[in-house]
Parts: structure tokens; C-alpha cells; sequence
């Protein structure tokens, strides 16, 4: 019994000293993507580019999340670490990123700005980032209540993203004077000459596939072992920091726009992108990949569950999330609305156990916003660019405050 016991103990160690070499992978497979995605943004239209930039800078964590779904299907007792990613991944992107980007902003500005805390002003073409929010979330709300994730669910929210990139399709070309702004080795991929330019970006996007297709599975294990040797909960190891490393690009990136005045309006509209694609992509893979994964494993296609605790989850993402639109619906981003999103995701963070009550201050904040829309009794600016993309077919790009 002795030997078993110290035999589970140095298989367990051995896993979570895998960590050593997993963990920097998926880091690394991260960056490459995002250096092959900031090349590759471009060759296309602008806000075509955006949401093919954020989709392809997420990909370790779409691969992390397919993992996650695969081992779930084979051992049911693992599906609700597959919520945890998902959620975790919005909030941190959310509750973190965007304050950061603000803060990274106002830093970064504040020699040239007129007021001590400028807010970020979006152009009338993120209009459609803002309201490309609301779809996904409504329909979640029908997920939330039948709790479950289906085929046919995976379905509509991947129509819901092609709608939303057709849209985008509307927006004039991305300016290529931007590619100066870029990372160093992005900017290597562009400056090629002829094929060697697609190579090079091909070049990033394989090795970083490779990289991360060697490393998903060992990095899941890993952070299961690393739990268990830490004696820390699987569930919130999985939520914060796999999305955190597979993330960390992104975020990296868009701090480096916001430190332009000029780029900090697309550094806010890149992750507000990627929370789009984190709604509706991510999240369609999940019951696809666990339903694929049953069959293989047990003979049957079953749908994804969840529980209670998970619903919890999942409501306390879908607040945060609908708190961030509202925020924005006016087509700014300023001080007090980066420590509202901070400091809720801060509560949470820090004491898992405050879930519920951190969720009833999202939507009391919601109810307040709400009024305070109806009392000033001015048209909301998002759903107004909106309908000006959707019917022009075009955006003219001023800046627009309220």
C-alpha cells in the first residue's frame, strides 16, 4: 500500500514537473500565432482583420479548450473543467485586459492629453464589435436556462459569427502605415519580398500549430497535477491560468497599441473581438468536440451538461460581459468604467466564494446604467453607428465621443 501510495506521489510530481517545459509552450506556441496574425491583418480589410486577428490569436486557448472538451467525453467526472476555461477566458480578458489597456492609455497619453484622465473614444466602425456583443449573449441566456450545450447549439453560434464577420466585410481596408506598430517579427514576416511574405506567415502559424499540438495535452495534465501537488482547486487553476498564458500575446500586443492615442481605440476593439469569438466559436466547440470524444469513447453522442455551480458560472460571465456592452454603448471607455470592471473581477478573483453576490453588483450596476440612459434621454450612440454600417455599407471613421 506504502509503494503505491509513493508511486501516485512521483507520477503526480512528474506531471506537474512537466509544467517546467508545457507551460512555456503554450506560451510560446501564443506568440507565434500572434506574430503570424499581426502580419497577416494586412492582407485584408480592417474590420475583417480585427476579428481574424483576435480568432487567430486565441487559438492555444481554442486548442487548451479542445483538449479540455476530448478528456471530458472520455471521463465525464472532467466537463466541468471545460466551463472553467471558457469562463475564466472571458472574464480575464474582460475584467483584466480591458482595464489595462485603459490604464496602459491614460499612462501612456497623459503628457498630451487636455483633461488628467482622458477616456478612450471609439471610432463609429467599432459600433459593430459593441453590438456584435449582443446575439451571443441573448441566445446564451436560452443555454443558460435549458442548461445545456448542444450540436445544434454549436450550430447557431457559429452563424452567429459568420453573420458578425460579414458585417465586418463592410469596413474599408486596414491602413498599412499601421504595420509600423506591429511587433518586430511581424513586421520581418510583411517586409519579405513575394512568396517569401506568405511563407513567412505561414512559417509563424505552423510552428506555433506544431507547438501547441505537441504540448495541449501535457499542459492540461500538468496544471491537473500541479493542483494536486499544490493542493489548490483543479477548477480555478484551469479558469486563471491556462487563459492567462494562452492570452498573455494578445493582451501583450494590445498594450502596445494603447500606448498610441491613435491605436488605443483598436487595442480595446481587438479584445472586445476576441470576447465575441470566445462566446460564440469557443464555445461551439465544446459540445462538438465532448459529443465527438463520447462516440469515440463510449459508442453514444451526448450532449454537454451542466450544474448548478457551473450555471453559476456561466450567469456571473454572461453580467460581466452584458456590464462591458452597456459600458461602451456610448462609444467610450473612461476611468470610472475601467475600475468598475477591475475591481468586481478583483472580488472574484481574490474570494471565489463572493460568485454570487459579485453577480447581483453586475446587474444592480446594469440597472443603474440603464436609468441613467433613460434620464439623459439621449440615442445610445453604438446601436446608432451600427445601423449606419449595416445600411451604408461603409463607416467613415471620425472619432466619436458623448
Amino acid at each position: 500500500m506504502k509503494l503505491k501510495l509513493l508511486a501516485s506521489l512521483s507520477t503526480a510530481g512528474a506531471s506537474a514537473g512537466s509544467a517546467l517545459w508545457t507551460f512555456p509552450s503554450i506560451l510560446g506556441s501564443a506568440f507565434l500565432v500572434t506574430w503570424g496574425a499581426e502580419a497577416a491583418q494586412f492582407l485584408i480589410s480592417q474590420g475583417l482583420a480585427l476579428a481574424i486577428l483576435a480568432w487567430l490569436q486565441t487559438l492555444p486557448e481554442f486548442g487548451v479548450e479542445a483538449v479540455i472538451a476530448w478528456e471530458a467525453g472520455r471521463d465525464p467526472e472532467r466537463a466541468h473543467l471545460a466551463i472553467a476555461n471558457l469562463t475564466g477566458a472571458i472574464r480575464l480578458l474582460l475584467g483584466l485586459g480591458w482595464p489595462m489597456i485603459y490604464v496602459v492609455f491614460a499612462t501612456a497619453g497623459r503628457h498630451t492629453a487636455t483633461e488628467r484622465l482622458p477616456a478612450i473614444e471609439l471610432e463609429r466602425e467599432h459600433a459593430v464589435e459593441i453590438v456584435g456583443l449582443v446575439p451571443p449573449l441573448l441566445y446564451f441566456i436560452v443555454i443558460l436556462i435549458k442548461q445545456s450545450l448542444t450540436w445544434m447549439d454549436a450550430l447557431v453560434l457559429c452563424a452567429l459569427y459568420l453573420a458578425y464577420l460579414w458585417i465586418q466585410l463592410r469596413n474599408p481596408p486596414h491602413g498599412g502605415e499601421q504595420l509600423q506598430f506591429a511587433p518586430a517579427v511581424s513586421r520581418w514576416a510583411m517586409r519579405q519580398p513575394g512568396w517569401r511574405r506568405t511563407a513567412a506567415i505561414g512559417g509563424l502559424f505552423t510552428a506555433g500549430g506544431a507547438l501547441l499540438y505537441v504540448s495541449a495535452h501535457p499542459f492540461l495534465e500538468s496544471m491537473l497535477a500541479l493542483a494536486g501537488v499544490l493542493g489548490v482547486s483543479q477548477f480555478v487553476l484551469v479558469q486563471w491560468v491556462a487563459p492567462f498564458l494562452s492570452e498573455f500575446p494578445e493582451k501583450l500586443s494590445a498594450f502596445y497599441w494603447a500606448r498610441r492615442v491613435t491605436h488605443a481605440p483598436m487595442a480595446l476593439m481587438n479584445m472586445v473581438s476576441s470576447n465575441i469569438n470566445q462566446w460564440t466559436v469557443l464555445a461551439a466547440m465544446i459540445p462538438l468536440v465532448y459529443g465527438y470524444s463520447s462516440l469515440r469513447h463510449h459508442g453514444v453522442w451526448m450532449d454537454f451538461h451542466f450544474d448548478a455551480a457551473q450555471r453559476l458560472e456561466i450567469l456571473l460571465t454572461l453580467l460581466q460581459t452584458a456590464l462591458g456592452m452597456m459600458l461602451l454603448a456610448n462609444m467610450e471607455f473612461d476611468w470610472l468604467d475601467a475600475s468598475i470592471i477591475f475591481v468586481l473581477w478583483l472580488a472574484q478573483f481574490l474570494r471565489p466564494d463572493w460568485r454570487e453576490q459579485v453577480a447581483v453588483a453586475y446587474g444592480l450596476w446594469m440597472v443603474i446604467l440603464g436609468i441613467g440612459f433613460v434620464v439623459r434621454g439621449k440615442p445610445l450612440l453604438a446601436p446608432k453607428y451600427f445601423w449606419e454600417v449595416v445600411s451604408v455599407g461603409r463607416s467613415d471613421g471620425r472619432t466619436v465621443g458623448r
